[in-house]
């Protein structure tokens, strides 16, 4: 898809990836629907974005996602693209997993994106078509020490999606998924830790660098351009699929 006059939803775009694929997106054309909890945060961001739209939501309130849908069709009058990129992440050894903090994360990482693409299906169905695009994570490939709660999160998540592509593909509605590698965001701050500091899962650091946000932004608009079912940062990446 063309992004140009096009209109897009983007969560978690008060910072990182969110920020970048927004501020990506009106620069090649495109109205943005800016989604965030953090309303004076983003309502700036709206300032110097042109074409923007700040929608204050929580993703963990279904009633707060139906009404972002809403408001950014109101708004604009039309949904073309979704990008489902709120999330947060949880690193714990799966023996203790912290029940309710996991239902938490469940609740932000899939269920959020699930009901945000139940409010735009509808539209883009009205519409001829959309392009949706979730953000999983490259840790949906392997299997990391304490990771196992959010690796779980982030596979569902690429289920969901590669499932809703297959449904919906005769309505002309493009469902995506894309798996960062390491990003220098706010991410790992605002990770849940049940661990050790020293007990992090990894030995000898990262294998290879790791991105800035701006081009994993880069990788989610050749996937809106190009429709591929699976985006991933990195070719090397493919090889981690089991």
């Amino acid at each position: 898809m063309n992004v140009q006059n096009r209109v897009a939803i983007v969560t978690g775009a008060s910072s990182g990836i969110g920020l970048a694929i927004s501020r990506l997106l009106v620069k090649r054309g495109a109205r943005v629907a800016l989604v965030s909890r953090s309303k004076e945060k983003l309502e700036g961001i709206s300032k110097s974005l042109p074409n923007s739209f700040a929608i204050p939501a929580d993703m963990t309130k279904e009633g707060e996602v139906r009404n972002m849908v809403g408001m950014a069709k109101d708004h604009f009058s039309r949904i073309d693209i979704l990008i489902n990129n709120a999330g947060q992440g949880y690193d714990s050894p799966v023996e203790k997993i912290d029940v309710d903090t996991f239902r938490h994360v469940f609740e932000l990482d899939v269920v959020g994106p699930l009901l945000a693409m139940q409010g735009v299906i509808p539209v883009m169905k009205s519409q001829g078509g959309g392009t949706i695009v979730n953000i999983s994570s490259g840790t949906a490939l392997i299997h990391l020490p304490n990771m196992g709660a959010y690796s779980s999160l982030k596979r569902a998540l690429a289920a969901i999606s590669l499932t809703a592509r297959e449904e919906l593909k005769n309505d002309n509605i493009v469902v995506s998924v894309i798996y960062p590698y390491i990003t220098l965001t706010e991410f790992e701050n605002n990770t849940i830790k049940d661990i050790a500091e020293s007990d992090d899962g990894q030995e000898g650091g990262p294998p290879f660098p790791p991105d800035t946000a701006e081009y994993v932004a880069e990788r989610i608009l050749e996937g809106v351009e190009s429709g591929e079912a699976e985006i991933f940062a990195h070719e090397w990446m493919k090889k981690l699929i089991k």
